[in-house]
């Protein structure tokens, strides 16, 4: 307990837009400090920082973002045996095709003009010189790297593992029919703001029960359909694994952000179409779980997809170049899991 009480978390954004060529991001002026970061604040209690970051942007900028690729975190002492944990995502703004993920977002208050009293837009190059903190560069010069590479304007698949559900022992029904506990339908509250943070605007469920409700409360909020998808049931990817696979498949090629919502013993097949999907390289498949349970109940793979450059000249391919795990809830850095 004494290890949390000297941690403080926070989390922020490197908004990002480009503009007649060149990058530009969005910095906050705090006239109490005279400095010029990036917006960020505390988490608060109860909240994940995913959910942070996309509120303190709000606040500090007056913009509604989608998250993106996870940005280097900072972590630095506040004084004496205090820590602080600054996590940052690289986001864009919000356009009219994100109505449905904002919408299931609460409202959010404007920081005061003495807290926040500028928001402004700087090319990448004048930003870094800006930055009054010089580790605030860290997060900058990753996302400058990403979008020379042709790596920085991504949409999220995320694979959710239903949430907690009644025992098989305990349940007289069919199978199918099982439903999510009381704590299970409290975590699927939770992962409405983890998946309104990165922008779900398509639904897609094994059609079994739990599966179906652990993504109500957001198909509510969103006002979003959720679209059954019988290949990744539990009993139909036992009998044909090459559907469920498939089905992955098309969620990747899909041209929105998407979470899919399925059973422990099917994650394997959903995985290795997302390892196989992986950009060049170990860092990224290695984060892609291979060991049961694969994920919690409740718990989210979210996979940043990029469209780049195919093997023949004029194609194009879908790449996920970077991987994410949360679960709704209070977060600690030690189980906080990112992968630049």
């Amino acid at each position: 307990m004494r290890r949390r009480a000297n941690l403080q978390m926070a989390a922020g954004c490197v908004v990002w837009r480009e503009r007649a060529g060149r990058l530009e991001v969005l910095l906050i002026h705090r006239p109490r400090y005279g400095d010029w970061s990036w917006p960020k604040g505390k988490v608060e209690p109860g909240e994940h920082p995913v959910a942070c970051a996309v509120r303190e942007t709000a606040e500090e900028t007056g913009q509604q973002v989608i998250l993106g690729v996870p940005l280097p975190s900072l972590r630095y002492r506040i004084g004496g045996r205090r820590r602080k944990y600054v996590y940052y995502w690289a986001a864009r703004q919000a356009t009219e095709r994100d109505a449905a993920p904002v919408r299931a977002r609460p409202r959010f208050r404007p920081a005061e003009r003495s807290e926040i009293d500028q928001a402004k837009w700087f090319e990448a190059g004048r930003a870094r010189r800006r930055l009054s903190r010089r580790s605030d560069r860290r997060p900058l010069d990753a996302l400058v790297g990403r979008w020379r590479a042709g790596a920085l304007g991504t949409r999220a698949v995320i694979v959710l593992r239903h949430a907690n559900a009644v025992k098989r022992e305990s349940w007289d029904g069919k199978e199918e029919t099982r439903p999510l506990t009381e704590a299970g339908r409290a975590r699927a509250e939770g992962t409405v703001a983890l998946l309104a943070a990165f922008g779900v605007a398509d639904l897609r469920t094994s059609p079994w029960r739990r599966c179906r409700a652990s993504l109500r409360a957001y198909a509510r909020a969103a006002h979003l359909d959720r679209l059954d998808v019988p290949e990744i049931a539990e009993a139909a990817a036992r009998q044909d694994p090459l559907g469920a696979t498939e089905a992955m498949r098309r969620v990747l090629e899909a041209d929105r952000s998407v979470a899919i919502c399925s059973h422990r013993p099917v994650l394997p097949l959903l995985f290795g179409a997302v390892r196989s999907a992986a950009a060049p390289g170990r860092r990224i498949r290695r984060a892609i779980p291979r060991v049961d349970p694969y994920l919690r109940t409740g718990e989210l793979l979210i996979a940043h997809v990029c469209e780049q450059p195919g093997p023949t000249s004029g194609s194009s391919i879908r790449r996920v170049v970077a991987v994410e795990r949360h679960r709704a809830g209070r977060a600690d850095p030690r189980d906080l899991f990112v992968q630049e």
